[in-house]
């Protein structure tokens, strides 16, 4: 991201601060540091945290044999490695205090590590802590046109791996769920991701375990196969974001119950993208699309929420969830993706990347959306 956007966004993460009545942000592992700072920090025992402070200068803390991975500033932080020799956490209390006061509100990264925030709350014993997803959950949640333009270009590889899976240039009949798991994801790798998240398999009595792990299971005629799949995908210099899809495929001709449950699932996936829209509340899309099921005797059948926001994470806000209230806005982005599940005989799914616009909402994804019969 470019310097402004950078200043920008940490503008943003202030005013909200403000808002929300927190002195210091703790940035450590997870998403909120690389998008806010471009650098994302590897998941060691050694700390790394970004001190953000509602007024003041931003210092970002890293091991020194961390710090030639941190790209430019570009003045929005100042990079202050630490030795082996020093007390990191120790060196962190002590900016808080500088910026925010021994008593302030601080949030710490939600992912940060439980022995992190131990040592830091032993350190400042008489802050007050909170998630630091309070601040910046909601101003991740909407994307901008630039953030939006790499999912629709992740969203468009991943169509394009979905779509020779539909074709039949990925085999099906004989091979086992892992083999084309693996297939899946070095395809997805040939289209431009840089990484694969998942890449799910699931076959015949397998497909009814929505987070199923592909396994040895050889896959024979007859098969409802469910393949959900996704990776990041990076654009020029900027951040790598995330893609999510999920077709379900038959290896014959499907019977007359997979073949009306799925036009149950598919008038339930389409119910659900229409109503995506500026001002709904999250729960109503998920409402949308589970009144479709349930109307069809199936509501027992479809056993996890409608959707989750997508990003530089796999799973952000918002989150389609009946008790979410918050309203959808422009360049909100999230899955669209129903499931229906009958233990022990198949289970399907039928996914979408969804964003919110001016004019309604815009499917990412547009691969085709039937219950495509592979043979091969």
């Amino acid at each position: 991201m470019s310097t402004p956007g950078r200043v920008r966004r940490v503008a943003r993460v202030r005013q909200r601060m403000a808002e929300v009545g927190v002195d210091a942000l703790l940035l450590s592992l997870g998403a909120d540091l690389p998008w806010l700072t471009g650098y994302r920090a590897m998941p060691l025992e050694r700390l790394t945290v970004l001190v953000l402070p509602r007024e003041g200068d931003a210092v970002l803390l890293v091991p020194e044999l961390e710090a030639p991975r941190v790209p430019d500033s570009d003045g929005v932080f100042t990079l202050r490695p630490w030795s082996e020799r020093e007390d990191p956490f120790g060196l962190a209390a002590e900016l808080v205090r500088a910026g925010a006061g021994a008593h302030g509100v601080l949030a710490v990264s939600d992912r940060a590590w439980a022995g992190a925030l131990l040592a830091l709350q032993d350190r400042l014993p008489e802050a007050r802590w909170r998630p630091g997803s309070s601040v910046t959950a909601p101003l991740r949640a909407v994307k901008d046109p630039d953030e939006v333009a790499v999912l629709r270009a992740a969203a468009q590889a991943a169509d394009r791996v979905a779509a020779a899976l539909q074709h039949g240039d990925v085999p099906l009949v004989g091979r086992s769920e892992r083999e084309v798991s693996a297939e899946i994801g070095a395809r997805l790798v040939a289209e431009g991701h840089e990484r694969v998240n998942f890449a799910i398999v699931g076959s015949g009595p397998n497909g009814a375990s929505p987070h199923h792990e592909a396994g040895e299971r050889r896959i024979v005629v007859g098969d409802v196969v469910v393949c959900d799949f996704g990776g990041e995908l990076r654009v020029g210099e900027g951040l790598a974001y995330c893609s999510d899809i999920t077709r379900t495929v038959v290896t014959a001709p499907p019977d007359p119950e997979v073949r009306d449950c799925y036009a149950v699932l598919y008038a339930a996936q389409r119910a659900g993208v229409a109503a995506a829209r500026a001002s709904v509340p999250a729960e109503d899309v998920d409402a949308a699309a589970r009144t479709v099921i349930e109307e069809a005797g199936l509501g027992d059948r479809f056993i996890h929420r409608t959707g989750h926001g997508i990003g530089i994470e796999e799973h952000e806000d918002p989150y389609l969830v009946a008790g979410n209230r918050t309203p959808l806005e422009v360049g909100h982005a999230f899955s669209v993706e129903p499931g229906i599940y009958v233990p022990g005989r198949f289970g399907m799914r039928l996914e979408d990347i969804v964003v919110v616009g001016d004019d309604g909402p815009e499917a990412l994804n547009t691969v085709d959306h039937s219950l495509v019969v592979v043979e091969a």
